[in-house]
């Protein structure tokens, strides 16, 4: 699946070309929709939520009002269907990387490097979706933690603490850590430099279950094993 903001709503390999052979309507309102998402991503992340008319979004997506409407009530909807869509996207490449994986601290490396390289390649999401969430309201708060709770999936499966210590309390500190690393640099333009952060942050995040040496030694086993980073398989823009 391609992710929200990859391509131009504009494209005009998208466009629905007019003729005698009429394009299914159900084939028309899908392209549509998906123009309207990379439409809002990209609209969201060069003027804010708060400055991005629906009016922006049309004209970036080559689309016309009405045909917003009736895709969406307005531009909240609009904005949490691309939030949803781009991060179950994101999710979904994040366990396939993890289910290569015999073990979890490799596990963890693997889907953390597949997570900033996303956010690296498609700056225009990473912004709408971890800095412009903020902007929505309660619904985006809700939607923000949701994800937050999905990350914590990552550590399903990872050894016990010390003794005394609440794993409750380690992943959700794991998983604030990380997002708030990653929200820092998104929101300072620093999206290239994100690729930069996969050692310290699995470091972060798996030393408090194995200690910081065993971390290291592990973490150089997973590095060797499936490198550091590189530019993920992302689906071609025109695909």
């Amino acid at each position: 699946m391609i992710l929200p903001g990859e391509r131009s709503g504009r494209d005009p390999a998208r466009s629905i070309r007019r003729g005698p052979s009429r394009v299914p309507p159900e084939v028309v309102a899908a392209t549509q929709r998906d123009r309207l998402l990379d439409a809002v991503v990209r609209t969201v992340a060069e003027l804010g939520y708060a400055g991005a008319r629906v009016s922006d979004i049309c004209q970036a997506a080559g689309v016309t009002r009405p045909v917003f409407y009736d895709q969406f009530s307005g531009k909240e909807e609009a904005f949490l269907a691309a939030h949803r869509h781009g991060t179950a996207v994101v999710i979904r490449r994040m366990e396939e990387a993890v289910a290569g994986q015999a073990d979890w601290v490799a596990g963890v490396h693997a889907a953390l490097r597949v997570l900033l390289a996303i956010l690296a390649e498609v700056p225009a999401f990473a912004t709408m979706a971890v800095v412009e969430i903020d902007a929505v309201g309660p619904a985006g708060r809700l939607v923000r933690e949701q994800l937050r709770l999905r990350l914590r999936r990552l550590f399903v499966g990872c050894p016990n603490p010390p003794a005394g210590l609440p794993i409750e309390l380690l992943v959700d500190a794991a998983v604030g850590g990380v997002y708030a690393t990653v929200y820092r640099y998104i929101s300072a333009g620093r999206h290239a430099e994100l690729p930069d952060l996969l050692r310290p942050l699995t470091h972060f995040a798996v030393a408090p279950f194995v200690g910081p040496e065993e971390a290291v030694r592990r973490l150089e086993l997973a590095e060797a094993a499936g490198g550091g980073w590189r530019k993920p398989d992302l689906p071609c823009a025109n695909a």
